[in-house]
């Protein structure tokens, strides 16, 4: 007996009132933005197109470079018409319902093409095998061109990666078939619900498209996310310092001093109770400090990388101390923070003061060697260009610094929320992380620059004496403590191997760890998860490269967190009764996390 017919959604027509209300939306945000554009555009007047990334001048010299070579242009262009006769014969024999292999298949992890009629139907496999076939000749043909010189290299690799990426089927409407059975589905209400939604991002850009990861309004600080109990008990004009309020009998004698970078806030490393790192410490028995970095303004324009160290690290020792009376703490540094922390190690080692027993360098760089993708953002015409507009403004929108770590993983931070914002027409899930992601933080002038010019260019702080801090010169083979660095295999921002080398630097003992995942997930790992894994090379020394450090070393699974706790306890496990933070010496100015981490940055009021 043949089962009844029912109504589907997909026979239902939109409400006319929420078409019309929709409708009406896009009109308004539409006029408002072309209005306020032609204002800023009629204030900036006319300027000449300007190649201030050097892209265009890039592919200029790749292109006389493969012209010169016609032969091997030629096999390129030969090859490519052979696989598209191949993939044609192979959808010939589809549509005939033969099963036969594809000429091209996408890579386990992209998760572009997850959605079974790119397999399944033939004319969306064809597009998908078509376009992964004419990808991997694009990037074949130019990635390794005769004569080019290696910084124009990677230039050219990564824009045409970046090309290659926008222009994916899954991007568009039409191509895509989860878009195209809900434009179907919903008469085209996705598509309009999807253009409000970009009109929206835009008029949040101030005019520049800002992307909505993460729901933010499902997130506030110290409710649901940065919720570990503690107190600010000290402040500069460069950061608070948090101590967190104890939840063990006893704690260990030397407090743990945590030192994140400033390019983004603190509370990735407590974001919720089940992933915080910090609340994770307090239950280990640490008394944990944590640094809460200003977000800085054009007043502070000035600030130099030395007044992170002086007003930063080294204020943070002395306050410790005087909450506490401990002399030495375990010090953490994350990303740019572990960079810092590492000056501060060989200043303290010049100045001969043992204000520091351990260091644990979470995916951080001391040697630029390697800088990895983010070193095509930095030449000499690139960060010329970036000063002037720092100078301008006294400081680098944390936007500007937030999209280019997202083009380094542009499929999944950029084209991803396209689809689903603009073309599925839905609102972003709400996601901790990627709230944290969007809460972007300024950096000044003057120390953006130092560092960019005296790290990543010139690489300096690797040399003895290379840089110099309040006239101390900085030297990393006077640093002999014991050092834990952990990096992690999939890190993008800071290759692990390039931190290995500057592991190399160091002349205390040092256990290196490489971790699953990348340079946020792959730390945020707490061991009720059970992820990833990490290596560890049993060798009393580290080897020479990381190729061989790897090739010796053994894979464990779960979280680096308890690997990390057993190296730091056994360094020193004497213990003391609990630390509050608000019985201490220093009175306690606020609650956690504290006022500047709430600062966020309205992209409308600093534009």
């Amino acid at each position: 007996m043949a089962a009844p017919k029912t109504e589907t959604p997909t026979a239902e027509l939109p409400d006319p009132q929420e078409v019309a209300q929709t409708y009406a939306e896009v009109a308004r945000r539409a006029s408002s933005l072309i209005s306020d554009h032609v204002q800023r555009q009629l204030k900036k007047g006319v300027a000449a197109p300007a190649d201030e990334l050097g892209i265009a001048q890039a592919f200029m010299d790749m292109m006389a470079k493969l012209l010169a070579n016609p032969y091997k242009l030629a096999q390129a262009q030969m090859s490519l018409v052979w696989d598209y006769f191949s993939l044609w014969q192979h959808s010939m024999l589809r549509f005939a319902g033969l099963n036969t292999a594809p000429v091209a298949t996408p890579e386990k992890s992209d998760r572009r093409f997850k959605d079974e009629e790119w397999e399944q139907h033939f004319l969306f496999d064809f597009i998908k095998q078509s376009y992964l076939i004419a990808a991997r000749h694009i990037h074949d043909t130019v990635c390794c061109v005769d004569g080019l010189d290696e910084q124009t290299q990677k230039k050219v690799n990564f824009y045409t990666r970046q090309y290659i990426d926008a222009l994916s089927p899954s991007n568009f409407a039409v191509t895509n078939p989860e878009v195209f059975r809900e434009t179907l589905k919903s008469h085209g209400q996705n598509l309009l619900k999807g253009l409000n939604n970009l009109l929206r991002d835009v008029e949040d850009g101030n005019g520049n498209l800002r992307v909505k990861m993460t729901d933010t309004t499902a997130f506030e600080l110290g409710k649901n996310v940065a919720t570990t109990p503690g107190k600010v008990v000290f402040q500069t004009d460069m950061m608070q310092l948090l101590q967190y309020t104890p939840s063990t009998d006893t704690v260990l004698k030397k407090p743990l001093l945590i030192v994140p970078p400033w390019i983004n806030k603190f509370y990735i490393l407590d974001l919720r109770e089940k992933n915080s790192y910090i609340k994770w410490c307090v239950d280990q028995g640490h008394t944990v400090f944590v640094i809460s970095w200003v977000n800085p303004d054009e007043k502070l324009a000035e600030k130099s990388f030395d007044a992170y160290l002086e007003e930063g690290i080294l204020a943070a020792l002395d306050a410790i101390e005087a909450q506490t009376g401990e002399k030495q703490v375990n010090a953490i540094g994350y990303c740019l923070g572990g960079t810092l922390l590492a000056t501060a190690l060989a200043y303290l080692a010049a100045k001969r003061q043992q204000r520091i027993a351990t260091a644990t360098f979470f995916t951080a760089m001391t040697d630029f060697t390697e800088p990895g993708e983010l070193g095509v953002f930095i030449d000499e015409g690139q960060v010329s260009s970036l000063e002037k507009k720092m100078a301008e403004r006294g400081y680098l929108e944390g936007s500007e610094m937030a999209g280019t770590f997202n083009m380094l993983r542009a499929n999944d931070l950029i084209w991803s929320f396209v689809v689903n914002n603009y073309l599925l027409g839905k609102d972003p899930f709400p996601f901790d992380l990627l709230y944290w992601n969007s809460d972007s933080t300024r950096m000044p002038a003057k120390m953006h620059s130092y560092y960019l010019r005296n790290m990543y260019m010139e690489n300096r702080l690797i040399e003895p004496g290379g840089i110099e801090i309040d006239g101390v010169p900085i030297d990393l083979g006077k640093i002999k403590l014991p050092s834990y660095f952990i990096s992690t295999i999939e890190d993008h921002i800071a290759p692990w191997k390039s931190t290995y080398m500057g592991a190399q630097h160091l002349n205390g003992p040092v256990r290196f760890v490489l971790g699953g995942s990348g340079h946020i997930a792959g730390i945020v790992n707490p061991p009720s998860a059970n992820k990833y894994g990490y290596w560890v090379n049993p060798a009393a020394k580290l080897p020479e490269t990381a190729d061989a450090w790897f090739e010796g070393a053994q894979q464990h699974p779960g979280s680096w967190w308890t690997d990390w706790n057993a190296w730091i306890t056994a360094q020193d496990n004497e213990r003391t009764a609990p630390r509050d933070p608000a019985a201490g010496k220093l009175k306690p100015l606020e609650d956690a996390p504290g006022s500047f981490v709430k600062i966020r940055i309205d992209a409308k009021k600093a534009d």
